[in-house]
């Protein structure tokens, strides 16, 4: 089976209109997304993801990781998880604080029975496997919070699903946060409504998590398809159903037949494709 791959890097929205902006996070993700295809070539689809969200977590253009929004205390804490199709096995981290790759930590959680942590915990799981102190903080998001002008900078996210050329799906997605959001809230990125995978597909959601969270997004899409839907119809159906609150989410996905999926529900979300040689974006 030829590796498919597809990424993405939040709402365009978060950024204002500004095209340069726009324009150095296509390209970005382009490098991105020809990286994580070449080493999905020769690893895991689980593997993969993790690699890919951990290029766009050290991307300062996106929120996760570095240049991860900054919440209503003047903290940064961050979200990630990866789920294994293969093995239906979920991990996460939740609110994480002074570590470079939150996504590496949820891979790592994947080896344990206790595969999602909160907090300080998460923390001190993270140094025990090496993982040093690292500030995400970048000089633009401390000035956008001095200034509380991060409005419209509240629908970020990165994510990944890979399709390997065993045919093993994967998902992974990881983020910063909305921005001056109150302290302990959780997003959906480190749950199964924003990352979900099984052996028919894998979805990973960007969006407003409280959003993405009530629709049940990812997980109710993988049902569907695992169900017997093509990936298109489930995720439209999924889609269509946030329109009643007024829902606002983007999704990426890929089917184990190979069908790969993008949508949103308003046309801003930045993500890039590569297979069989070919890049879309």
């Amino acid at each position: 089976m030829e590796p498919k791959i597809i990424i993405h890097g939040g709402f365009f929205s978060e950024s204002g209109t500004n095209d340069d902006v726009k324009h150095a996070k296509q390209e970005a993700l382009r490098e991105i997304v020809a990286r994580s295809y070449a080493y999905l070539k020769t690893h895991t689809a689980v593997e993969a993801v993790a690699y890919a969200v951990s290029l766009l977590e050290d991307c300062d253009l996106f929120n996760a990781g570095t240049g991860s929004q900054i919440q209503s205390d003047g903290k940064i804490r961050m979200s990630a998880a990866i789920m294994d199709g293969v093995t239906s096995k979920f991990a996460g981290v939740i609110n994480i604080e002074d570590v470079k790759n939150p996504v590496r930590i949820a891979e790592r959680l994947l080896e344990y029975e206790d595969s999602v942590l909160g907090g300080p915990e998460a923390l001190s799981f993270a140094r025990g496997m090496g993982m040093e102190h690292y500030d995400p903080e970048i000089p633009q998001r401390r000035q956008e919070f001095e200034e509380k002008s991060v409005a419209a900078a509240r629908k970020g996210t990165v994510g990944c699903v890979a399709l390997d050329g065993k045919g093993r799906l994967a998902a992974a997605t990881s983020t910063g946060g909305k921005g001056f959001e109150m302290p302990g809230r959780i997003s959906d990125s480190a749950t199964v409504a924003g990352n979900y995978a099984n052996s028919f597909a894998a979805v990973s959601c960007t969006g407003v998590g409280e959003n993405i969270v009530s629709a049940a997004v990812a997980a109710k899409i993988v049902t569907r398809v695992t169900d017997g839907l093509p990936l298109a119809e489930a995720a439209d159906k999924t889609m269509k159903e946030l329109k009643a609150f007024d829902g606002f989410a983007g999704v990426i996905g890929i089917s184990a037949k190979g069908e790969i999926y993008h949508v949103d529900s308003h046309p801003y979300m930045v993500w890039a494709a590569f297979s069989s040689g070919v890049e879309t974006f």
